[in-house]
């Protein structure tokens, strides 16, 4: 009997423990988004995070080893879903063009839209991915979602030749720029601080002003 309370009063002890890390990380977490979003990445302090959260600086790194850590926690998930849905984007583009219904897909839009819906259901994440990131592995955010999109989009050009359609000649200059255009067209919306009505609205303009060029060059 003896040893069944010492083993009920050490599973009691563990979920005490448990909850009572859970409750620090969540003060930590609160802590760093104001932190973070109200000084950016390079002037943000973990003496101040950890005094938010109610403890000490030491006991702090032993949540987050350093501050890009606890940054990285704050918009890695948001990011990685952002390349899932770009992902998902291009493989029914793909699946569009094998079906020949690729015409429709782009005529039917919805793309920006899609992108800023995600943007806005994380829009504190995007923030500081743009703007408060300077010192991050994430300072070239824009810069590289340009860069995959431009290898995805010319790949796709790539697949629509060997599926028999012609494509117009671009310069890759001026390809390059286009692309970039596009992508840092959709994050102005954060830049600017828009409302979510805004940003929405905006985002339909987007697809209707960048979706006539890409079938000119497509030649769809």
């Amino acid at each position: 009997m003896k040893q069944q309370r010492t083993v009920f009063a050490n599973i009691l002890e563990e979920e005490y423990l448990m909850r009572d890390k859970t409750a620090h990380h969540d003060k930590i977490m609160a802590a760093a988004w104001q932190e973070f979003l109200t000084y950016g990445f390079t002037d943000a302090s973990m003496r101040r995070i950890a005094a938010s959260a109610g403890m000490s600086a030491s006991g702090l790194y032993k949540h987050f080893p350093g501050k890009e850590d606890m940054f990285s926690a704050l918009v890695e998930p948001a990011f990685q879903g952002l390349m899932a849905l770009y992902r998902q984007e291009e493989t029914a583009e793909r699946e569009a063009l094998k079906s020949g219904t690729l015409t429709q897909k782009w005529e039917s839009g919805g793309e920006a839209r899609l992108v800023m819906t995600y943007i806005y259901d994380h829009l504190d994440a995007f923030r500081l991915l743009i703007s408060k990131s300077q010192g991050t592995r994430y300072e070239s955010f824009l810069h590289d979602l340009a860069a995959e999109e431009e290898k995805t989009t010319m790949a796709m050009m790539e697949l629509v030749k060997e599926n028999g359609g012609h494509i117009k000649d671009v310069d890759p200059k001026e390809f390059h720029l286009l692309v970039t255009a596009n992508v840092n067209a959709v994050f102005q919306a954060v830049e600017h601080d828009f409302t979510r009505e805004e940003a929405l609205r905006y985002a339909d303009t987007l697809d209707r002003f960048f979706t006539k060029g890409w079938q000119e060059f497509f030649g769809y």
